[in-house]
């Protein structure tokens, strides 16, 4: 008498939809990390105070493009309103950070006398954005 013999089927590992839920979860953990801010400090306990106020600090950009084009908050001016609409911008708050992003391309002058209108207004306090060289 013939017996046949029992053929098994090979095992297969079908890895295609973990990769799939690897690839989700990447990409979840790459979108939430772009919302997270930057800490500028060391984590510590801070005091409370019940006469405590919120400061208000208005951040105001000031861009000075290759071509010398100078913009206040994505606002095309000229350089002899800046500081009169800066002024306008500082109304409500005493003090500000005023960020200049000039491109690297820019004339040095044409910075420093963006600079120089901006250094005059009390409570302003400058910085001058960059990258991070990778």
């Amino acid at each position: 008498m013939y017996i046949p013999e029992e053929s098994e089927d090979e095992f297969e590992l079908n890895i295609v939809p973990m990769i799939d839920v690897i690839f989700a979860i990447l990409t979840f953990f790459i979108i939430s990390s772009l919302f997270l801010t930057r800490s500028e400090s060391l984590p510590v306990n801070l005091p409370k105070a019940d006469s405590a106020e919120v400061q208000q600090r208005t951040r105001i950009t000031v861009t000075v493009e290759a071509s010398g084009a100078i913009a206040l908050n994505r606002d095309s001016i000229e350089l002899d309103e800046l500081q009169s609409s800066v002024r306008d911008l500082m109304e409500t708050t005493t003090e500000s950070v005023i960020v200049i992003n000039a491109d690297e391309a820019v004339n040095h002058g044409r910075v420093i006398a963006v600079m120089d209108e901006l250094r005059v207004i009390e409570g302003a306090a400058l910085g001058i954005a960059t990258e991070q060289e990778q």
